[in-house]
């Protein structure tokens, strides 16, 4: 049975990572979190000790580990910013990091770790759900299997409403969330470079704590996107029906649906994990440094195209 101990219980995706654990026959033997509402941790793991101190926390994860019962994954669901110090906290303690997206914020965090993984013999491995969803993998085999020089069209849209306690909380700090297309929109960026390759160029039209838009150049795709979460942006039809978020991707024009097929996608990242074939370091890369031009980069409006809805 694997040991696992999980850094941020009290976070919106933590439940997910619980119920992994659960359903490959883990153990979370520890968790932290500053916030003590972590009730739902009795759901899964009612004997796992908890801690809102990371020095206490730090001090139980090292006396256990001299027992010769030390924890062999640290899983990692903590304010982005945090990742890189709790990945090398895992990676100290000899046990391998299982992190939430955005791995790191920065693209020379990841050489950093890389020489840390190479020191300890642990790995870091980051959740890159969208990977395992079956229409996504449809979706690449039909694009590998198509000629190479062929252009695809695509447009991303991703609105998810937000109030005004996002912008107070660290996710509205773009110094702690990396900003919108880190935060929200990192896990397309990282599809999309899987699916179509390489970006050959990245140009900004629109860059707000609120929203964002621009278009990147893939190797084998035109890609329109717009990242928002003031709600003023939602379609009309959209805000009439009362739903918050909105959420399109066509490919040529086409929709892809891939809304259903999510529940047990942090189960199958956990399983291919514990089996050698997890996302490391280097599969995310491309993300982050795609997002980090983008929070750095100046607008350029007269330069590729525009996605509808700046226009």
């Amino acid at each position: 049975m694997k040991r696992f101990a999980l850094i941020g219980a009290a976070g919106y995706v933590a439940p997910r990572h619980m119920k992994a654990i659960k359903e490959i026959d883990g153990e979370l033997v520890a968790a932290l979190d500053t916030n003590d509402s972590v009730g739902i941790i009795d759901s899964y793991f009612p004997r796992a000790d908890f801690f809102t101190e990371f020095e206490r926390f730090d001090r139980h994860i090292d006396k256990i580990r001299r027992k010769d019962k030390k924890i062999d994954f640290v899983s990692i669901c903590s304010p982005n910013y945090l990742h890189d110090a709790h990945i090398r906290f895992a990676l100290r303690n000899k046990a391998h990091a299982i992190s939430e997206k955005p791995l790191v914020l920065n693209p020379w965090n990841i050489d950093a770790l890389e020489e840390i993984e190479s020191e300890t013999g642990c790995q870091v491995y980051n959740i890159l759900q969208l990977r395992l969803h079956p229409a996504l993998i449809k979706l690449k085999e039909r694009i590998d299997n198509a000629p190479a020089d062929k252009k695809y069209d695509i447009d991303l849209t991703y609105i998810t409403s937000r109030g005004h306690w996002y912008f107070i909380s660290w996710k509205g700090d773009s110094s702690k969330s990396g900003g919108i297309a880190t935060n929200i929109g990192i896990h397309f960026f990282d599809m999309l470079i899987w699916i179509f390759g390489k970006v050959q160029d990245n140009i900004v039209h629109l860059l707000e704590p609120d929203k964002a838009a621009g278009y990147l150049e893939l190797e084998k795709a035109r890609v329109r996107w717009f990242l928002s979460v003031d709600k003023t942006t939602l379609p009309k039809d959209v805000a009439a029906s009362g739903q918050r978020t909105f959420r399109s991707i066509t490919v040529n024009g086409e929709e892809i649906e891939f809304s259903g097929g999510f529940t047990d996608l942090h189960t199958l990242s956990y399983q291919n994990i514990i089996n050698g074939n997890g996302f490391g370091l280097s599969q995310a890369r491309p993300s982050l440094e795609t997002v980090y031009k983008i929070r750095n980069a100046k607008i350029d409006f007269k330069k590729g195209e525009k996605h509808p809805f700046i226009i």
